[in-house]
């Protein structure tokens, strides 16, 4: 895999590392800045608006512009938004920081995802982009864990320096490592936004939208199943936490392949085994070995369903791929946002901590009826490796001297 690849995955370790951190800080925030903990989750809340609203805007923005420049300048934007959150003053401040910050991060998968398909043969394209989100990966096994134990310890301001640190290095790797694309043809805006008409690619977004949401229906309150349910104390929480991240690293090693040999399959294999996942999990989520497997092979089948799911918006708007693929990190946080929401209104509702399981499950079987309905409707081939070139062709290209 080319050295490029290392670039993208270390900018996707960093934003992985913002995005879920903020979790373990609340108290800490909360605390410093005098305001209640429910409170401070609404900076979970900013960031996930700043990368619904980002990717489409900021791809859209950057249209024209060379995409190796346009992911440095995407990951400068990263870096100023964590800077900004580490020196906020008070929490409105906070707020806008953490808006910042995610902006970025759509689009910078959405162009990443592109250029990662590019770099390598198109058997491997597949593979090439799962390998950048095994930094994303890998930041909930290593960066997360200690960024919050960081911000414990230092402050919560520390963890937002350091993750701007992140993004410093991230910068010189992509200027360094990632090639020119020369004699790239740009489509403009008119043709991004057309590739979003298409019915295939709206159909991708959807089972998205609902598939990832079985996910994050059961990730939001895994910490409250793992205490109150399973009988674990707090001071273990981090663990299942990072086993989660082992199997969202397993999951993406192994979709990547399967994805290059057959997309669909792989899509409608992931989705089934997520929501066939969830209602295990409903019962092995009491006893702790159980729960432990569980969490893995969860995180591991969550995580599947992300490759394919990136990889057929890019097919299908190969003429354009750029937007759709941004648009595609705006469906997973709107997944975010509407699977916790789901799960905690079940959990309100009074049918237990585990209900967000079952509420995750039928979220998922939904997303596999979408993706079904769009298999059977699509008159066109979708292979793993037919990705991405657009009306381009491949263009060489070259490294940066």
């Amino acid at each position: 895999m080319p050295l490029a690849l290392l670039a993208l995955a270390v900018s996707a370790f960093g934003i992985g590392t913002t995005e879920f951190v903020m979790m373990g800080l609340l108290p800490n925030v909360a605390n410093d800045l005098d305001t209640s903990v429910p409170t401070a989750g609404y900076l979970v809340s900013a960031y996930a608006i700043g990368v619904v609203v980002g990717a489409p805007l900021l791809t859209a923005l950057g249209s024209r512009i060379p995409r190796k420049r346009m992911l440095v300048l995407l990951m400068a934007l990263f870096t100023v938004g964590n800077l900004a959150s580490a020196l906020a003053p008070n929490f409105g401040l906070l707020i806008a920081g953490r808006v910042l910050a995610g902006l970025p991060h759509g689009a910078f998968f959405g162009v990443g995802a592109v250029v990662a398909a590019r770099l390598v043969t198109e058997d491997r394209r597949a593979r090439a982009v799962a390998t950048m989100f095994l930094g994303l990966t890998i930041a909930n096994i290593v960066g997360v864990p200690v960024a919050t134990l960081l911000g414990q310890n230092l402050g919560w301001r520390a963890t937002f320096l350091v993750v701007a640190a992140i993004g410093v290095v991230a910068m010189a790797a992509l200027a360094r490592l990632v090639p020119q694309i020369s004699h790239e043809q740009h489509g403009g805006l008119r043709q991004e936004l057309g590739a979003l008409r298409d019915r295939q690619v709206l159909l991708g977004l959807l089972t998205a939208v609902f598939g990832f949401a079985g996910v994050f229906a059961v990730y939001s309150y895994l910490a409250s199943m793992m205490t109150e349910v399973t009988g674990f104390g707090e001071s273990t929480v981090t663990l299942v936490l990072a086993l989660f991240g082992i199997g969202m690293t397993l999951g993406a090693l192994v979709a990547g392949p399967l994805t290059d040999r057959a997309l669909r399959p792989t899509l409608y294999g992931s989705l089934a085994a997520l929501a066939a996942m969830l209602v295990v999990f409903d019962f092995t989520v009491h006893v702790k070995w159980a729960a432990l497997l569980s969490v893995v092979v969860l995180g591991a089948v969550g995580f599947m369903t992300t490759t394919p799911l990136q990889m057929l918006v890019m097919n299908k708007a190969q003429h354009a791929p750029t937007l759709a693929s941004a648009s595609n990190h705006s469906a997973f946080n709107l997944a975010n946002a509407g699977g916790a929401w789901l799960g905690g209104v079940a959990i309100a509702a009074g049918w237990g901590w585990t209900s967000p399981t079952l509420v995750g499950a039928v979220l998922a079987v939904i997303g596999l009826g979408i993706a079904l309905i769009a298999g059977l409707s699509d008159r066109g081939p979708v292979s793993g490796s037919r990705v991405v070139a657009s009306s381009e062709s491949m263009p060489q290209m070259s490294e940066v001297r």
